[in-house]
């Protein structure tokens, strides 16, 4: 994997947690992943400070402080009991933080080894893991971001691939590297998926391109790409999909059975400024497994 050494050499699988379906699922997901690497678990809560339009009633900061924080100590208790049920042998730790979700988390980031979230929370001065928050984390966090949406799978990730999408971009080279690891550490086979098309030569020229050719090209350009990777992962079954479609649509579709997909934050074709590109956002909105975001230092743009 790529990444600091700070976040390689025993830095905790971090999860964020509200009272959510989808922050169980997250925590379901982040327990087994941590029992994978041999690593720690942090739960994290989050609860926003006191509304602005208060903070002179000094009444209402005690309770309002009193309430949520009770509230908050709940949700992590039920979180450490749940992930215990999926991981027993973890080492777990959890922590009540005050702040705003996005802040909190891109903190904890910066000193885990896997930052997880699910995919939307409930919002609100209690919620944590609403879809903003993910994309926020994806884009910017310090340690790769894992979306928990869809199936996550529990149990059958030797059977499920890991999918990346391979594009030559920076970003997209951290993800394959991430994606071959996170394939040997399932057993699972990889599906490395290429996808190339031209709509403002397609309409006018299709009678005379050699798409034929042209796919023979792009399959070269994907085996290219990969060499080297499979003498460093020998296990790693690699199946190669080069498909003339958009890349976006591609992924998702190769989401259904996959056990887990691996997106650079911003692709080739991502726009100077943006923090995340429109094939890793639309994955976060529209794919049917957790999706796991990296930039290309190893957190999650670039």
């Amino acid at each position: 994997m790529t990444g600091s050494p700070e976040r390689t050499a025993g830095g905790p699988v971090v999860v964020g947690v509200d009272e959510s379906d989808s922050a169980r699922d997250a925590v379901r997901w982040a327990a087994a992943e941590a029992a994978r690497r041999g690593a720690p678990l942090r739960l994290v809560a989050a609860f926003a400070p006191i509304p602005a339009g208060h903070v002179g009633n000094p009444g209402l900061g005690t309770s309002y402080r009193r309430v949520m924080t009770e509230a908050a100590r709940g949700v992590l208790t039920s979180a450490a009991e749940l992930a215990a049920q999926v991981a027993p042998g973890v080492a777990t730790e959890a922590e009540l933080r005050t702040g705003f979700p996005v802040p909190v988390l891109l903190d904890e980031s910066d000193r885990a080894v896997l930052t997880v979230v699910g995919s939307r929370g409930l919002g609100g001065f209690t919620g944590l893991l609403v879809g903003s928050v993910a994309v926020a984390l994806a884009a910017r966090g310090g340690s790769p971001v894992a979306v928990v949406r869809g199936d996550p799978g529990e149990g059958a990730e030797g059977d499920r691939p890991v999918v990346v999408g391979v594009d030559g971009s920076p970003t997209g080279e951290s993800a394959l590297a991430l994606a071959y690891e996170e394939a040997a550490l399932r057993s699972a086979p990889l599906v490395a998926v290429h996808t190339w098309l031209d709509d403002m030569l397609e309409p006018a020229l299709a009678p005379m391109i050699d798409w034929a050719a042209l796919e023979t090209e792009e399959s070269a350009l994907l085996a290219q790409r990969l060499a080297g990777w499979s003498e460093k992962y020998p296990d790693v079954e690699v199946r190669r999909l080069v498909v003339r479609d958009r890349p976006a649509r591609a992924l998702v579709a190769e989401s259904a059975g996959a056990a887990l997909v691996v997106v650079g934050s911003r692709g080739r074709g991502g726009a100077a400024g943006l923090l995340l590109g429109s094939v890793s956002h639309a994955l976060l909105q529209h794919a049917h497994c957790p999706v796991l975001v990296v930039r290309p230092d190893g957190g999650g743009s670039g």
